[in-house]
Formats: C-alpha cells, sequence, structure tokens
C-alpha cells in the first residue's frame, strides 16, 4: 500500500471510528467504496481494529480479519481485568497504595466493552514497596521482563497479560523535564477511592492534565497514533463540560504544554466530531497518521536531531555520553559503581552492536539522510 493508498484507508477508517465512538451507523454506500484489506491494515498500524470492527458490524459487515481481531480485544481486556482484580486484591492486603493509569481508565468510556484495543495495564504504586510489588507479581504468576531501571517494572504472563508496574509518573531522564518534578510527589494531588482501602484516582482535570502529558511526550519522541486522538475525544465528550480549563491551562503552562494541549484537543474534537479541519489540524494528523500507535524510530532520530539544531556531532555525542540521571535510571551497576562510569560508552557501543546492530545501521542510514 502506497502512501496515497494509505491515506484513503486511513480516511476510510477515521470515519467509521468515529461512527463507532459516536454510536451512529456507517453509510452502506461509503463502506461499498472502501479497500476493506486496506482499511484493516491501517487500523491494524493505529490499533483500532477492534474499534473499526465494531463500526463495521454495526452496518451489517463482518469481515473475517476484522471479527478475529474484535474478539482477541475483548478477550484481553477481559483478561487483563482479571489478572488486574487480583493484583489489586494482594496490593490491598499489604497496604499498598496504588492507582490504575491511562487505558485502564480509558476503555471503560469507550461505548461498548473491546472497543479501546489494550497493549498492557500500567499501575502506579508506592515506590518503597518495589520488591515487595515484584514478589506478588512473581505469586501471580508473572515473568519479570525489567525490574529496578526507570521509573516502571514490567511484567509478562503468557498469553496475553502484560503489565507496567509504576513508581514514578516521569523520570528525570525524559524528554520533557518538567515533567518529573511535577510528577514526583503527585500523591499529594490524588483523591482516595471511596470503595477500597488503598485505591487512590486523579481527579478528571489531573487525569486529562497526565493524558496530554504523556501523550506530549511520545508525540515529541517518535510520534503518537489516532488511538490517542480517540482517548482525548471519548475523555472530553464524558466530562469536557464539568474540566475546569483554567486550571488546565494553568497546570500544561507549567508542563510547558500548554500549545500541545490546545492542538491535541481542537484536533481531536474536529476531527471526530466531525467538523472541517483547520490547516493546523491537518498539518498535525498527517504526523500523527504516520507514527503509528507507539511513533516510529525515524521520527524519533528527527525530533532528536531537530534538538540539536541538525548538529550530527552533537547528535552521535548525545547518544554515547548519556548524562548522570540517565545512567541512574537505566544503568543502576555504573551509578552505583561510579569509577566504571568512563567505560561506559564503550559498553554501551559493544552492547548495541552484538543485541541492536539492524537497528545502529538504520539510524546510521537514516542520519545520513538528513
Amino acid at each position: 500500500m502506497n502512501d496515497k493508498e494509505y491515506i484513503k484507508a486511513l480516511n476510510a477508517m477515521i470515519y467509521l471510528d468515529c461512527c463507532a465512538v459516536n454510536r451512529k451507523i456507517p453509510s452502506a454506500e461509503k463502506i461499498a467504496q472502501m479497500n476493506i484489506d486496506n482499511v484493516f491494515e491501517a487500523a491494524q498500524k493505529h490499533m483500532l481494529t477492534a474499534l473499526t470492527a465494531f463500526a463495521l458490524e454495526s452496518a451489517g459487515v463482518f469481515d473475517g480479519k476484522f471479527t478475529e481481531e474484535k474478539y482477541k480485544a475483548i478477550c484481553k481486556v477481559a483478561t487483563l481485568d482479571s489478572e488486574r482484580k487480583s493484583i489489586i486484591d494482594k496490593l490491598e492486603k499489604q497496604g499498598i497504595w496504588y492507582m490504575p493509569l491511562k487505558g485502564v481508565i480509558l476503555k471503560d468510556l469507550y461505548p461498548e466493552f473491546g472497543m479501546r484495543q489494550m497493549s498492557d495495564n500500567d499501575i502506579l504504586f508506592d515506590q518503597e514497596y518495589r520488591e515487595e510489588v515484584k514478589q506478588i507479581m512473581i505469586d501471580n504468576g508473572f515473568t519479570v521482563g525489567h525490574f529496578g531501571k526507570g521509573k516502571d517494572d514490567a511484567y509478562f504472563k503468557q498469553p496475553v497479560s502484560n503489565f507496567e508496574m509504576h513508581c514514578l509518573l516521569a523520570a528525570v531522564s525524559d524528554g520533557n523535564k518538567a515533567m518529573h518534578p511535577y510528577y514526583e510527589h503527585i500523591k499529594n494531588k490524588l483523591l482516595k477511592d471511596p470503595d477500597n482501602r488503598c485505591g487512590y484516582h486523579f481527579s478528571n482535570d489531573d487525569m486529562y492534565i497526565y493524558l496530554c502529558a504523556h501523550e506530549s511526550k511520545h508525540y515529541n519522541h517518535g510520534g503518537t497514533g489516532i488511538r490517542s486522538l480517540i482517548d482525548t475525544y471519548v475523555f472530553l465528550k464524558k466530562y469536557g463540560d464539568t474540566l475546569n480549563m483554567k486550571y488546565i491551562v494553568r497546570e500544561c503552562e507549567k508542563l510547558g504544554i500548554a500549545e500541545f494541549e490546545k492542538d491535541n484537543r481542537e484536533l481531536s474534537l474536529d476531527l471526530f466530531g466531525c467538523k472541517k479541519l483547520s490547516d493546523k489540524d491537518k498539518e498535525m494528523l498527517r504526523y500523527i497518521a504516520f507514527s503509528g500507535t507507539y511513533g516510529t524510530f525515524d521520527n524519533t532520530v528527527k525530533n532528536k536531531l531537530d534538538k540539536v539544531n541538525g548538529s550530527k556531532l552533537r547528535y552521535a555525542f548525545n547518544r554515547i555520553i548519556i548524562p548522570m540521571n540517565k545512567i541512574r535510571d537505566y544503568f543502576p551497576f555504573f551509578y552505583n559503581h561510579k569509577w566504571l562510569i568512563p567505560i561506559l560508552p564503550f559498553y554501551r557501543v559493544i552492547r548495541g552492536l552484538a543485541t541492536n546492530r539492524k537497528l545502529l545501521k538504520k539510524e546510521f542510514n537514516l542520519l545520513n539522510k538528513q
């Protein structure tokens, strides 16, 4: 599928997803003009096959590929819900405070169960109990993906259970330097759940701010996909009239994301509210359209190069020589044995050549094209 075909398929997918989240039945005439295989490919790129399947089926169109992805999504959400309940029960028993994040909350704002596909469950917890949480996950049959590096620990269980257990909402090493200090003591802003002992939640205002901060980080790194726009839309559709926008704008200014919040909000409401897109909307949508759900490596390299004003020498220096906060987050052994830090760049280069040779080659080629 070339770019022209992809844009056509993406527009068809957006139309169908707009119908799904607004509980409208798509036009049979419009569906008849679609290349369903191309629409499926575009939907997969943005992790929207289940939502698109709901739209098609509401119009009486049952495509095997879409139907299969829909039932996979429903089963995965049900499995993650069950696993999360088991883990939360143990957190409650051990008196460890926690807060479900992102998709765990957003999925329940969609019109039907399973519409919002899930990649994993994200839960914030009391970082003083990192080892205890690790044992809880192991006791629940999970394998440790990574532990003790950065702001979260990853756990996996076959066939589809992936969990990210966050001890922080933002690391010092994150691209947005304002995020770590803003979210470092976030528990002071959280609200206590009324129906349990240790659970907390954001106010709707702070939930929206966190969604914007999280998406802006991805947007400015490798990009983010159409699903994030739909998340914003369903959240605003549910709570938009009750949000304190003066507070939100003020807090977003502290985070340095006020412009992104405004642009992202306007695009999501225009696109899925079926309004005419402005030129700024179209420019932002094109970047998002070619980013996919989790961004692209090409975008990551380009955005990092832009941050150093196109200097390839500074880009290379920043890739090889990393700041102490990143060493602390991702290379704790070297951080704890600081006399070894001078050899860390050589270690990273050798490890990269051994484990990511193809990716390094691609990065080198991308830099040469700039």
